[in-house]
């Protein structure tokens, strides 16, 4: 039996949970057009950003953040809270609604794009280079989202919304290129569609599996390595988002829950 404590409520439209270097955890909320951050004493504070925040990674005490209302991935300084905007276009167009977003252990950033969330759109992925260049490097599919480095720092999985799938595929880090790509695993089974449930954020876990939050379906599903599916964790809400393990331990799996508005503790 998961133990599940809901540690923030009252958030609007949470997503992207992340902890900085000094333990903190934050996440964006959406509607909320800012970011929440609750210290590890328990006190929270909210920075208001402006547009629609959505996934968040901490990288070199910056806090990275998709912006789907401003075409943009944005930075804040934690120690200033200045933000400014790193990238907003890829070959010469605005970003498409930037969703989630991951770096490599080269410093590159990942950034899933899928656009609007209607029924045949496609989205694509790109790869902000630690040069600076911006690349799309995966197009055509529906609602890509999710995406992580799984199991190891040369496989890059995205989770395909619409198609409750996740993509595996060989990460070239020289190249910055995502090759010999196949289907890893069917997340849910379900109708095609953008109204029905499918995979959102994931998170590697300490124990080696894949934790997957599947929106719509008020679960964590939980995969081995291989693809192969290991149980589901049930939640309070039906709209998980996005889910990160607490490096210390401590708070176990995180996860965002919209639906609700909570941010969820599991041990």
């Amino acid at each position: 039996m998961d133990n599940i404590r809901v540690l923030a409520e009252g958030l609007r439209f949470p997503e992207g949970p992340a902890f900085d270097a000094h333990g903190n955890l934050w996440c964006v909320e959406q509607e909320g057009e800012g970011l929440f951050c609750r210290y590890k004493d328990g006190k929270t504070k909210r920075i208001q950003t402006g547009g629609r925040p959505n996934a968040l990674v901490c990288n070199m005490g910056d806090l990275w953040f998709c912006d789907s209302g401003q075409n943009a991935i944005r930075r804040l300084d934690i120690n200033t809270e200045a933000i400014e905007t790193v990238i907003s276009h890829v070959s010469g167009q605005p970003l498409n609604m930037p969703n989630d977003l991951t770096f490599d252990s080269h410093n590159n950033l990942i950034v899933t794009c899928p656009g609007p969330p209607d029924v045949g759109q496609q989205g694509y992925v790109v790869v902000y280079s630690a040069k600076g260049s911006v690349e799309i490097i995966a197009d055509g599919l529906l609602y890509p989202n999710g995406l992580a480095f799984y199991p190891d720092s040369q496989t890059l999985l995205i989770a395909e919304t619409h198609q409750q799938r996740i993509w595996s595929g060989y990460w070239d880090i020289e190249g910055l290129s995502w090759e010999t790509i196949r289907v890893w695993a069917t997340v849910i089974d379900a109708p095609v569609g953008a109204s029905v449930p499918g995979p959102d954020g994931m998170t590697p876990g300490p124990d080696g599996n894949l934790y997957v939050a599947v929106f719509g379906a008020g679960i964590i599903r939980v995969f081995s390595a291989d693809g192969a599916f290991v149980r589901d964790i049930s939640l309070p809400g039906q709209n998980p988002s996005n889910c990160i393990y607490d490096p210390s331990g401590k708070l176990g799996l995180i996860v965002t829950e919209t639906e609700k508005g909570q941010l969820l503790s599991i041990v």
